[in-house]
């Protein structure tokens, strides 16, 4: 009798794959994934599926947010445009952590959960879960004040 696989071996499935693809991201790109590395990356069909452009621009972010990727055309082919919240022009040494968790979103939709997100992107800049998430949680907090216009 063939065992089937239930949601929850599903999301634990994705969380394994999304860690190894980290791992691979941080042995091609690491250990030190910088703003320069970026666009390199970006390009790198075995690990962002599709194509991606960063913009520094709150207009596609919800108040709060601070990065966020959208789709440019109706098929995911036509690519993304991350939308990186303009305050960290002044930290680019950091935006690679921003645009690391986002893309489990670009590379997986909306299956991809928060937790896949947090594995893939403490696994690509070789930190902890807990480090990776309260770097993420600095640079959020650093929104407090600030509009969304701008």
């Amino acid at each position: 009798m063939a065992t089937q696989l239930t949601a929850a071996d599903a999301r634990q499935s994705l969380n394994a794959h999304v860690a190894a693809k980290g791992a691979e991201l941080n042995a091609k790109y690491g250990p030190q994934i910088g703003w320069k590395d970026l666009p390199r990356l970006l390009e790198d069909r075995t690990l962002v599926r599709y194509p991606c452009q960063i913009v520094f621009d709150a207009a596609g972010l919800q108040p709060g947010e601070v990065a966020h990727p959208a789709a440019k055309g109706e098929r995911p082919e036509d690519g993304f445009t991350m939308y990186v919240h303009p305050l960290f022009m002044t930290d680019l040494a950091r935006v690679p952590l921003l645009v690391l968790y986002q893309l489990v979103l670009l590379n997986y939709g909306e299956f991809a959960s928060p937790d896949d997100a947090e594995t893939f992107g403490a696994a690509a800049v070789g930190l902890s879960r807990d480090e990776y998430y309260a770097e993420l949680c600095d640079l959020a907090d650093q929104l407090t004040g600030c509009t969304s216009a701008g």
